[in-house]
C-alpha cells in the first residue's frame, strides 16, 4: 500500500478493527452531516477483495452499523479467500490436473451426430 494511503488513514480515519487475515478497517473520523461516513480497508499483502470476510463486507457497504463477529452465529464456517489460480484451488475429478480419469457415463447419454 502506498505511503499516501497510510498517511490519509492516520489523519482522517478511525480504526474500527481487523480481521484474521490482518486487514485493517477504517471509518472516516469527521464525516459531513450530509452523508454517511466513508469506510475502507487496508489490505495486508496484495489487495484482494475476496480476502474480506462477509461480516466486514456487510460493514463496509453500510448494511450493518457495527461489524458482526463469527461467534454470533456458531453455524458459520471460517472465511476462505478465492483460491483460483493457486495450488489450493478446487479441481474436480476428471480434470487433467487430477489424472484425467472420471467415472463412465451412466448410460442415459447419447452422443449427438449431425443429420441423425
Amino acid at each position: 500500500m502506498s505511503i499516501g494511503t497510510r498517511i490519509f488513514s492516520r489523519l482522517n480515519g478511525r480504526r474500527v478493527g481487523s480481521d484474521p487475515f490482518g486487514n485493517v478497517y477504517y471509518e472516516e473520523r469527521r464525516p459531513p452531516k450530509t452523508r454517511r461516513p466513508k469506510r475502507w480497508v487496508m489490505f495486508k499483502g496484495l489487495p484482494e477483495s475476496s480476502k474480506v470476510p462477509p461480516e466486514w463486507h456487510a460493514w463496509l457497504h453500510h448494511t450493518v452499523d457495527a461489524p458482526l463477529t463469527a461467534s454470533q452465529r456458531p453455524w458459520t464456517k471460517p472465511h476462505v479467500p478465492n483460491l483460483s489460480g493457486t495450488p489450493g484451488a478446487y479441481v474436480p475429478t476428471g480434470d487433467e490436473r487430477r489424472g484425467g480419469a472420471r467415472q463412465p457415463a451412466s448410460g442415459d447419454y447419447q452422443a449427438w451426430t449431425p443429420g441423425g
